[in-house]
Order: C-alpha cells, then structure tokens, then sequence
C-alpha cells in the first residue's frame, strides 16, 4: 500500500508526538518536579563524616550540596553500606552516587558516570611495630603479610594488584580497617588519600606512612542509572561550570589540605 507524500508527514508528526507524550520521564525531571535530590553515599574521611552534632560533613557533602541548590532542590543524603550501594542505585533507592566513587570499566558496564570532578589515588599506612623497617610496596608483598581494605571499594583492588602475595582482609568501613591495624592484628591499610596521612599524624605513636607519596590516580564521578542522558549532560555541565568557578578546587583545598575542619568533629 502506497502513502501521499502529505500522509506520510502527517504519520511522522503522529508518531513523534505520540513518543513525546509518552516517553518515560527521567530521573532529572522527577527530581525537579519532587523538589529534592536524593543522594546515595557512604562515610569516608574527609570526603563524608559525622560531625560531633551527628550532622554530615565534608568535602562530597558540601558537594552535593551546592549541586541542589544549582538545581533548585533539597538534598537527602541516604547513609549506604559501599559494598551495596551501586545495586541500591540501581534499585532506585536514590538517584546519584556522590561518594568518592572512581571510574572503573567494571563500575561503567553497570552505571553512567559523569566526566572527573576530582581524583584521588592509593595510599598505605602502617602500624610502625608490625611493619617496623618497611619503606616500599615490595616490602608489604608477602604472603605472611596482612592489609586491610574496605570490602568493595578500590583500595581493594590495587591492594591486590599491587601487593598481590599479601593477605587481604575486609571490612565494611575503614574505622573497623584502623582499628585492626591499631590492635597489631594488620601490617597496613590501604585506602584513598588522604586518610592514611591523617591516621599517621592522629596516631603517631603507632602509625607511620611508609610510602609517602599515592601510588595510583583515579578519575572520581557523579554515578547514575544508565539511560539517563539528560541528568547525564546536566551534570557534566554542572561540574564544567564549577571548576571553572574555582569552586571544587576551594572545597578539595579545605578538606584535603588543611585541619581546619577537625574541630568540628572534636
């Protein structure tokens, strides 16, 4: 059966219509519309923490924070253990990851990042009886060596990609991680700047950097369900729009370069 030239417009325009009123409405659209950007995230210092008021701080916080009020919303920050909080993305428990996350292509089969808004990288700090002459990587990479690292997270990995003989054990939080290597029961910890830095200085008398300087870089990002174009550009202009500003490299400059904050949580 032939169509008219006119009849085949007239389907088209039909067609498209029919699409734009009953798409699926995005995650950007219906935060607009709810009035409030519900934020996944998980405590890591100083990226999200309690302060002595119960209250969340930090460097993601505030974050998140300047990124609800550009959008015109309230935020919610809803506490995720990190081993499960891409599946509760994907469940729709919230609608962004804002946590520190890096960008891994395991991590994008299942989510869309945005492009960087920071980068991090592997740090490794020891307890100073256990480790006691350790100066390199090479030294931790030893089977009768023990390193703590929060269950799914990167440090996980280049744990074991870059001290693969040693012994691994996780834990759900990097203050259980500290505290067995505290107690003498792990040579090291190995988790993203700075906290090791800070763990040394707050326990001197037990911990020392013995390799000062990170020995990974990852890019850090915004996760969202895949599908979500629009949020996805929004975001990404958000985050061009801020650095330009001088804002991101301001909050990162206070949080990981400074102790003003300590106060706050004391």
């Amino acid at each position: 059966m032939k169509f008219s030239k006119k009849t085949c417009m007239m389907l088209i325009i039909f067609l498209l219509m029919f699409n734009r009123l009953f798409a699926l409405e995005g995650t950007l659209d219906k935060i607009l519309k709810k009035g409030v950007l519900k934020v996944g995230m998980s405590t890591f210092v100083p990226w999200a923490m309690y302060d002595k008021n119960g209250k969340l701080i930090g460097f993601e916080i505030d974050v998140a924070r300047r990124l609800a009020k550009d959008m015109g919303v309230k935020v919610q920050f809803i506490p995720t253990k990190w081993s499960g909080i891409i599946p509760a993305l994907l469940t729709g428990k919230f609608d962004i990851i804002i946590g520190g996350m890096s960008i891994t292509p395991q991590r994008a089969l299942k989510v869309n990042f945005s492009i960087p808004y920071d980068y991090s990288g592997m740090s490794i700090v020891a307890n100073k009886s256990k480790a006691k002459g350790f100066s390199s990587l090479e030294d931790f990479n030893k089977e009768d060596v023990i390193i703590a690292v929060r269950i799914g997270t990167t440090a996980e990995v280049a744990a074991r990609r870059y001290i693969p003989k040693a012994t691994i054990k996780l834990f759900d939080d990097e203050s259980q991680a500290i505290q067995e290597l505290l107690l003498g029961r792990a040579h090291a910890v190995v988790a993203s700047a700075p906290m090791p830095a800070f763990q040394a200085i707050k326990h001197s008398d037990k911990l020392f950097l013995p390799v000062t300087e990170t020995f990974t870089k990852e890019p850090i990002g915004f996760a969202i369900r895949k599908g979500d174009l629009d949020f996805l550009n929004f975001l990404n202009s958000w985050i061009t729009y801020v650095r330009a500003e001088g804002f991101l490299k301001e909050k990162k400059h206070y949080w990981f370069y400074t102790r003003d904050w300590e106060k706050l949580i004391k």
